[in-house]
């Protein structure tokens, strides 16, 4: 099997954490050859004497210029930075996957560029595919790049999906464990705070990921995303609340089978079958005890509770530039709820009043999209500082 030599842009988050157990794991598998971080500059000096790592890069400029100072890294390390950094690590001659875990809209430009050099992408940043679904995959086809999905739910699916027709596909369906506030009664909704939607009852996640998991946001930020990765219209993807996070997607065929993926909850798993797709190797964490009693429970979604969700499927069959605005005032809204300058309640405000606020169109290029993606925030903002408390 061919060495993996990695660049992975989010080294300091939750799935950059677990990408490097999977190095550590299997040291003569994978090869480190770039880390990138917003600006965390002394974890990216530990990452990078760890597995001596030539390349890094900081998005932030003046932490860039204090790694510089610092004496941290090791003596031969190249440190770039910005925007332009992003880019020069994500086609580096030296590596040939690209491992995007960067929260949001920063890492489109990067993962462009690396399909373009022809390097495997391997993508946890749904908000990429919500973002300019129809740009990232048509370069993927131009360019012979594959995309391989690293989310839980997505890799599932992939890994259902494997060897199959999709002639053969009925449905596609997406599992949620619905957050820390699936039982929760939908008129204290308002009374939430950022510290218990902080709390995850299963997943060790970044507070953006985790506040979106807890609105539902994620699941129709992945119901997008699965509509880009498999070719599936969003009425034929499903999504269930699966409280265990063991199942963690399935498929329905034609003729009435369903596949599902399990394992236990932990980011491993699918990244681990991304860095050595097609091969498979020998895990880094426990599998399931099937000699202890299994609970796995699914249930509906609460629309009406988690009304996200419902904004995020309308935004869906909307198509245009409603992904990209949906995404926008979302990640607006979340920041503003974790600053306390709105109530949880107001998250799918801010997101319904901004997609009513922004005209529709079809994109013509990344750059109207962006352009959107702008206008959006400039409106959730308004939003937030007008209309609320």
């Amino acid at each position: 099997m061919l060495e993996k030599k990695i660049v992975l842009l989010g080294a300091t988050g939750s799935i950059g954490e677990n990408t490097l157990k999977v190095a550590r794991k299997h040291p003569e598998r994978v090869r480190i050859a770039a880390i990138a971080a917003h600006s965390r500059y002394k974890q990216l000096a530990a990452i990078a004497h760890e597995f001596a790592v030539p390349d890094v890069a900081l998005f932030d400029r003046r932490s860039a210029e204090a790694a510089r100072s610092s004496g941290l890294f090791p003596a031969n390390t190249r440190i770039h930075e910005g925007p332009e950094g992003l880019l020069t690590l994500a086609t580096l001659d030296a590596a040939n996957v690209v491992v995007m875990a960067i929260v949001g809209t920063l890492g489109l430009r990067p993962a462009l560029a690396a399909l373009g050099a022809g390097k495997t992408l391997a993508l946890a940043s749904k908000e990429i595919l919500v973002l300019a679904g129809k740009f990232v995959m048509a370069e993927s086809a131009r360019c012979d790049a594959p995309v391989l999905p690293l989310d839980s739910e997505h890799n599932a699916i992939f890994q259902c999906l494997h060897g199959e027709p999709r002639r053969h596909v009925e449905r596609l369906i997406l599992t949620a464990s619905g957050g820390p506030f699936r039982d929760f009664p939908i008129e204290k909704m308002g009374t939430i705070t950022p510290e218990q939607a902080l709390c995850h009852p299963n997943w060790n996640m970044g507070p953006k990921v985790t506040i979106d998991s807890s609105t539902m946001a994620n699941k129709g930020l992945e119901l997008i995303e699965a509509r880009w990765l498999f070719d599936i219209p969003q009425e034929r993807i499903d999504i269930v609340v699966h409280p265990q996070s063991i199942i963690h997607s399935m498929v329905r065929f034609i003729d009435g089978s369903v596949l599902a993926q399990l394992a236990p909850p932990s980011m491993t798993f699918p990244i681990q079958h991304c860095l050595f797709y097609p091969d498979r190797a020998e895990g880094v964490s426990p599998s399931l005890d099937f000699s202890q009693t299994l609970r796995l429970d699914l249930q509906p979604p609460d629309l009406k509770k988690f009304s996200c969700l419902r904004l995020a499927r309308e935004t869906s069959a909307a198509a245009g530039i409603a992904p990209a605005v949906f995404n926008a005032a979302n990640e607006i809204a979340v920041d503003a709820f974790l600053h306390n300058k709105i109530t949880f309640n107001n998250i799918p405000s801010v997101i319904e009043f901004t997609l009513a606020a922004v005209s529709p169109r079809e994109p013509i290029d990344i750059e109207d999209l962006l352009a959107a993606d702008a206008e959006a925030r400039a409106r959730a903002e308004e939003f937030v500082a007008h209309h609320c408390p």
